[in-house]
């Protein structure tokens, strides 16, 4: 996948943001979670990653699904 790098820097600014879900980022750039996860991973300084990563990990924001069944 070949991106310009102001869709990188995009979807780097929407991963670090905590409210932003791994689904609202698919469902406005058409990158999942995976590719999102890997775009980090190259973009990113190893200690950067590493700290977005511990973020990221089992926080609901960061996964719809799990926030709406949190809901209710």
């Amino acid at each position: 996948m070949t991106m310009d790098p102001a869709s990188v820097d995009d979807i780097i600014g929407m991963a670090w943001c905590d409210k932003t879900s791994f689904d609202a980022i698919e469902a406005a750039t058409g990158v999942t979670e995976s590719a999102v996860i890997a775009i980090m991973r190259k973009h990113l300084k190893p200690s950067s990653f590493r700290l977005w990563r511990k973020r990221v990990s089992g926080r609901t924001a960061k996964h719809g699904k799990k926030m709406r069944a949190d809901d209710g």
